[in-house]
C-alpha cells in the first residue's frame, strides 16, 4: 500500500512541474521569444496543452475575468498541495497502521 501511495505522490509533483513547463513555454510564446511554427516547440505545445487543459479549464470557468491574467495554474497548485498534505498526513497513516 505504502508503494501506490508514494507513486501517486510522485504523479502529482510530475504534474506540478508539467504545470509549470506550460506557464513558462506560454511566456515565451507570448513574449515571442520561442516561435509555435517550429515543429519541436508546437509539438510540445500540444502535448502539454493536452496533460493540462481538461484540468485548468473547469477552474478558468469559476475566475473572474481577469484581463490578460491567468491564475488557474496557481490556483491548481493549491489543489495539488491540498491533496498532497490529505494524502501525507491524513490517508497514509490511516492506511499504514
Amino acid at each position: 500500500m505504502r508503494a501506490l501511495i508514494e507513486v501517486i505522490l510522485l504523479a502529482l509533483q510530475f504534474y506540478v512541474w508539467v504545470i509549470i513547463g506550460v506557464a513558462v513555454l506560454s511566456w515565451l510564446i507570448a513574449f515571442n521569444v520561442i516561435n509555435i511554427h517550429n515543429d519541436l516547440v508546437r509539438m510540445l505545445w500540444n502535448g502539454l496543452n493536452a496533460l493540462t487543459e481538461p484540468v485548468l479549464r473547469p477552474i478558468r470557468r469559476f475566475l473572474p475575468n481577469m484581463g490578460g491574467l491567468d491564475i488557474s495554474p496557481i490556483i491548481l497548485f493549491f489543489i495539488i498541495s491540498f491533496i498532497e498534505r490529505l494524502i501525507q498526513y491524513d490517508i497514509a497513516p490511516a492506511l499504514l497502521r
